[in-house]
């Protein structure tokens, strides 16, 4: 099995495109992941671009606007994904959906409609597991599952560790049951008191890491199982806020790009050798 790397816009959008995608290309990835709305930007001539540079892409979405109501944001969800399913071929596109306070019907509701332009389109859409959002904590999915089990997942496990205060240690069950339904995931290290740390390869973050590389060697070898030929990761230490510099000297996307690069070089050794 092989795994393909993508690497975020996020953080990167004020870099021009042709740069941008000439340093990914250089960096040894396999595509990007991108957030293709909020920004005025000829999507077609990203997608050129992409082909040109014999990368891959993912999008990654959440709803934009204002949603006063729950019929406002089932109606905006609908509407801003349909826009996405016509920008190229994606791999697939991970969505961050609804609100940690929505109720069961509410959940199962966002959940078909996405579903529902899935299978229209012939496009795998995934649920990314997000503080704010309704998969915002590790508890919450066991009963979705159960409602939903054809939905798959974007599994980011630092938000749970953060939400938690823990590694779940004593949540394993449900941890278990997502990795089962996970078919990206993105790989930033977070721990219990906050979603990203300074470095992962900092002494004092050893045991985040290895937290976070259980539940993902996990993910490689449940993978394997189901017989799949290639996986995606997406490295993704994000910018500031995310980001809190080790040297205040350093330019903040140089030290995101470190990061997210040093991450999918230390991935890459450890699932693709």
């Amino acid at each position: 099995m092989k795994v393909d790397f993508l690497c975020p816009r996020w953080g990167s959008e004020h870099i021009p495109w042709p740069l941008f995608l000439e340093q990914v290309k250089n960096a040894g990835y396999n595509g990007i992941e991108w957030f293709p709305f909020g920004q005025e930007e000829d999507m077609q001539k990203v997608i050129a671009m992409l082909d040109k540079y014999e990368l891959k892409f993912s999008i990654v979405m959440t709803v934009l606007g204002n949603t006063p109501d729950f019929e406002n944001y089932l109606f905006q969800l609908e509407k801003q994904l349909r826009e996405l399913c016509t920008i190229g071929s994606p791999l697939f596109i991970s969505a961050q959906v609804g609100r940690e306070y929505f109720n069961s019907t509410q959940i199962d509701l966002c959940l078909n409609c996405c579903q529902a332009i899935a299978k229209e389109n012939s496009l795998s859409i995934y649920q990314e597991t997000h503080r704010n959002k309704w998969s915002f904590a590790a508890h919450v999915l066991p009963e979705v599952i159960k409602r939903n089990p054809e939905v798959l997942y974007t599994l980011d496990i630092s938000h749970w560790f953060c939400v938690s205060e823990s590694y779940l240690e004593d949540q394993q069950e449900a941890v278990d049951m997502v990795i089962e339904h996970t078919r990206h995931l993105h790989a930033r290290v977070g721990h219990t008191q906050g979603s990203q740390v300074t470095d992962p390869m900092l002494p004092q973050y050893a045991e985040a890491l290895e937290m976070h590389l259980k539940v993902w060697d996990k993910w490689i070898a449940n993978s394997q199982r189901r017989g799949m030929k290639v996986v995606t990761i997406t490295p993704e230490f994000g910018p500031p806020p995310y980001l809190t510099l080790s040297n205040s000297f350093t330019d903040a996307w140089q030290e995101q790009w470190r990061l997210n690069l040093r991450m999918k070089d230390f991935l890459n050794r450890r699932y693709n050798n």
